[in-house]
């Protein structure tokens, strides 16, 4: 079994607090020292409490599922062996109403669009093949329950 780990702070830093109007933003901290400048989403929570240039959950939330299925995919192509150039993913998340009628990224739908060398190339069905095991795998796709679709672009 193996653990993860992340800091997240937040400081009031002498704000009024108690009318609600303080700042979200907030560091997410890693194990490595990569810190990250997050904050609430300017969709839930308006600016200025929110910082819309730091990264939400909601979007840290989409871009861990798409970064998890990417490296599975990257993985497979390799043993594929096909020489992947180039994988961009413009993930979209949709905020709604879950079963339980609470708030919930509903539904992922992951956009991958994918560059191969000019030595090899893979067929839409080996790319949907690749992309249907990668999501099988993906730990995060496997953690929440979340509707995780995948167009290929």
């Amino acid at each position: 079994m193996s653990k993860y780990f992340a800091t997240v702070s937040w400081q009031r830093n002498g704000q009024k607090f108690l009318d609600g109007k303080y700042s979200r933003g907030h560091t997410w901290k890693f194990d490595a020292g990569a810190e990250i400048p997050a904050s609430s989403s300017p969709h839930v929570v308006p600016v200025p409490m929110s910082v819309e240039e730091y990264v939400d959950p909601e979007e840290a939330f989409i871009a861990s599922l798409s970064s998890c299925h990417m490296l599975f995919f990257l993985h497979l192509a390799c043993k594929a062996k096909l020489v992947v150039e180039e994988y961009v993913d413009e993930a979209v998340g949709i905020m709604g109403k879950n079963e339980e009628r609470r708030h919930a990224i509903t539904k992922v739908t992951l956009r991958p669009r994918t560059v191969f060398s000019e030595a090899t190339q893979a067929s839409h069905d080996q790319l949907q093949e690749l992309h249907d095991q990668a999501h099988e795998l993906c730990f995060i796709a496997n953690s929440v329950k979340t509707e995780i679709t995948t167009e290929i672009t």
